[in-house]
């Protein structure tokens, strides 16, 4: 599946040794990973509406499960998703047109792929039958300066690894925290890019965006050993939190964080994809005070008396033993 419109292909040789054609509009893909709840939708609306106010023309397309990408945008709204209405049409016997799944809000336009209920299937598989349906509205024709897409990075089947495994994407931005988890989360998104650059792919990493900046440093010294750059420093403020939690949004031209959106803005459009270096899971945990992550915890190996409970006896082998062997 080449998921990709035909003014959105990678400028350089892909994986496959097809040269793409040349391109009638250069138009920037970037996918932006993170751990779940780490700020991704907050992140992605916000940007999405600064660029809009930019002149730009943006498409945001939620690739999460949870559907939340879009809802901050149109102010705590959920939108129907693509796999929803795709199936809720077929069983109709009606086709899915654009205005069914695509929306806008002061130029930006947005949907959501969407994903199956706990149990139903398979989320990975519901993001490639979220891009073949998009194939058939005509993605290949759309005209954007920017698409933005919001993947889950703490799911690792294939269909969530899409656009770095397919060369999807010109670049990804990885959003994290000063926390472990999210930090691990970025550290595996920065390896399977390497993996894919050694397979001849062309995604790079453009930097980090961290979120909740409580200026402890860590996710920054994570991204100076990744060899990848701070694009932007949200701050753990309150008025921040407040006005996300009631679905407002802050990146505005007018509004006091608009400069710090504006300047993302500006990051993501001129950052080059680098080819990132992958931390160690030894090196991921020094950069944590050794209170933090526990390194000071010796690992007992555990014994079958262990598992068994204390009137374990042993039993005779019935092994037979041939003499002079």
């Amino acid at each position: 599946m080449n998921a990709l419109p035909g003014n959105m292909q990678p400028s350089s040789e892909g994986a496959s040794g097809a040269e793409p054609a040349a391109p009638a509009k250069r138009t920037q893909i970037v996918a932006i990973y993170g751990k779940g709840g780490i700020g991704k939708s907050f992140t992605l609306a916000n940007l999405s509406y600064m660029m809009a106010q930019q002149g730009k023309r943006v498409l945001l397309i939620g690739c999460d499960p949870k559907s939340d990408t879009t809802s901050l945008l149109f102010g705590g709204r959920s939108t129907p998703t693509i796999i929803e209405t795709s199936s809720r049409k077929k069983a109709a016997g009606e086709p899915v047109a654009i205005g069914d799944v695509c929306f806008k809000r002061d130029g930006v336009f947005a949907m959501e792929l969407g994903g199956p209920e706990v149990g139903r299937g398979c989320g990975g598989r519901g993001i490639i039958h979220g891009f073949e349906t998009l194939e058939k509205l005509g993605f290949h024709d759309w005209d954007f300066d920017y698409v933005l897409l919001d993947f889950l990075g703490d799911v690792v089947c294939g269909g969530f690894g899409l656009p770095i495994a397919r060369d999807m994407c010109q670049k990804v931005i990885v959003v994290g925290s000063n926390d472990l988890q999210s930090l691990y989360v970025a550290n595996n998104v920065c390896s399977a890019v390497e993996y894919f650059r050694k397979l001849g792919g062309n995604v790079g990493v453009a930097g980090m965006v961290v979120n909740k900046d409580d200026g402890t440093g860590e996710a920054a010294a994570f991204a100076a050993a990744a060899g990848i750059p701070v694009l932007a420093s949200i701050p753990a403020h309150e008025d921040i939190r407040r006005k996300s939690a009631s679905y407002e949004i802050v990146g505005t031209p007018d509004g006091p964080w608009g400069p710090l959106f504006a300047g993302l803005a500006e990051q993501v459009a001129n950052a080059p994809p680098l080819r990132p270096t992958p931390l160690s899971q030894e090196a991921l945990l020094n950069l944590f005070k050794g209170d933090a992550v526990g390194r000071d915890v010796v690992l007992t190996p555990a014994a079958i008396e262990d598992m068994c409970g204390p009137e374990k006896r042993a039993k005779p082998s019935l092994e037979i033993v041939y003499e002079g062997v």
